[in-house]
């Protein structure tokens, strides 16, 4: 289905209008729909991977980072796990219309405070085809339309999937509109949608830290505001040597180019003999390069000399920084100064130590002897997620289906008035 507007800013108000008839549809309706989109995206998954792969030669033409172009890569399997997020999506629970208070006041008005859709989420990206898919199928569960800026890097691949889920929208009597883009308009598109308060009710952006800054401070609409992932593990005292190895080796190279990919390690000196060299041969042998303090240099051989730029940075590759640490208050000082609140986890034996961590670290996700890979929405049972949320208002951490909804007061009465 080709839209009929022919500006970033008819495209919003399309996604407007469709809002009204979007918000009204049943539990069975959304879900419904959302299954018929999975099958079109399978069913169009030589499409979507030919468009993909042109994104994909244009992007090593220009440059793009590996980290980037990983992101942007999508396969028969990526697609095929698109698809099956969206299916989750569909059998989640609907989170509209949810009584979350109900009261009745001396006068006799009864009040019930519901879940609502916000109407039109707009959502800023780069090189992230899931986004589009991920971001369009829980603003659909919620009852919401969207309004996406992909970026240029994935244009084809974006207006694949788009034409593919506005299609099975329009296939299930829902109309198409509410799936909406902006990227042929270019950054000027962005700066619409920015501007867009009044027909857009929150922005979601998700990108690198100057993406998302610029989003932050040039948005006159809503921003929830997503994080670069400057992520830590501390390794305790007593951390054991295996856990230490496997988590570290799987936060970091399972896939280095997301955000909740460890890019700094804490080792408490008391352990640093005992576990720096294994960890860092582990790495090593997955491709890793390690850029460590004089300490680490001194326990193991290779390692780039760290700097102070090291320890703020979201490498995104297989890079990660490690450093020696007094003790688990050093640990937690150096967390404070250079986390971006993303996630952060603790290696430990030691209860105490543990939940001191859980307690004082103020990351959107804290975590005990478990890999930082795991801040997922698939992986906390969301199906798929919107971001990643680094600020305290409304949502913080994996954003699923609950955080695309606001809240109204239904009052009723039989001919009150105030004294």
């Amino acid at each position: 289905m080709i839209t009929t507007a022919t500006t970033a800013h008819e495209r919003m108000l399309f996604a407007k209008t469709a809002a009204r008839s979007v918000g009204l549809l049943s539990d069975a309706q959304k879900a419904e729909a959302l299954r018929a989109i999975a099958s079109a995206i399978v069913r169009a998954t030589p499409e979507i991977v030919a468009a993909n792969a042109e994104d994909l030669y244009r992007g090593r033409e220009n440059g793009l980072a590996e980290g980037l172009l990983d992101r942007l890569r999508l396969d028969e399997g990526r697609v095929a796990a698109l698809a099956d997020a969206v299916r989750e999506v569909a059998e989640l629970p609907d989170p509209v219309g949810r009584i979350l208070d109900e009261r009745v006041l001396s006068n006799g008005i009864s009040l019930t405070k519901v879940s609502v859709p916000f109407g039109v989420v707009g959502s800023i990206y780069e090189a992230r085809p899931n986004v589009t898919v991920d971001i369009t199928a829980l603003a659909l569960r919620s009852g919401n339309t969207v309004v996406l800026r992909g970026g240029s890097a994935a244009e084809r691949t974006n207006a694949a999937l788009i034409r593919t889920m506005r299609d099975a929208l329009a296939q299930c009597g829902i109309d198409p509109e509410a799936i909406q883009s902006v990227d042929e308009f270019g950054r000027e598109g962005a700066r619409e949608l920015m501007r867009a308060r009044g027909i857009v009710d929150v922005l979601v952006p998700r990108g690198s830290a100057g993406l998302i800054e610029t989003v932050v401070t040039e948005s006159s609409v809503p921003v929830i505001e997503t994080g670069a992932g400057v992520v830590h593990i501390v390794l305790d005292a007593t951390a054991p040597l295996e856990w230490a190895t496997d988590i570290v080796v799987n936060a970091k190279v399972q896939r280095p180019s997301v955000c909740n990919s460890v890019e700094t390690v804490l080792v408490h000196q008391d352990a640093a003999s005992r576990l720096i060299p294994t960890v860092v041969a582990a790495l090593q042998a997955q491709g890793v390069t390690v850029h460590g303090d004089e300490a680490v240099r001194h326990l193991s051989e290779d390692i780039v000399p760290a700097t102070e730029e090291d320890w703020s940075t979201e490498y995104l590759s297989l890079h990660v920084s490690m450093r020696v640490v007094d003790d688990l208050d050093d640990a937690l000082a150096h967390i404070r100064r250079y986390s971006t609140h993303h996630t952060e986890s603790i290696i430990t034996e030691d209860a105490a130590n543990a939940e001191r961590f859980l307690a004082e670290v103020d990351s959107a996700v804290v975590m005990a002897n478990a890999s930082t890979r795991f801040t997922d929405g698939g992986e906390f049972g969301f199906g798929a997620e919107v971001g990643i949320s680094t600020q305290k208002l409304h949502a913080r951490g994996p954003m699923g289906l609950g955080e695309l909804t606001s809240t109204k007061w239904l009052a009723r009465g039989s001919g009150q008035v105030r004294a």
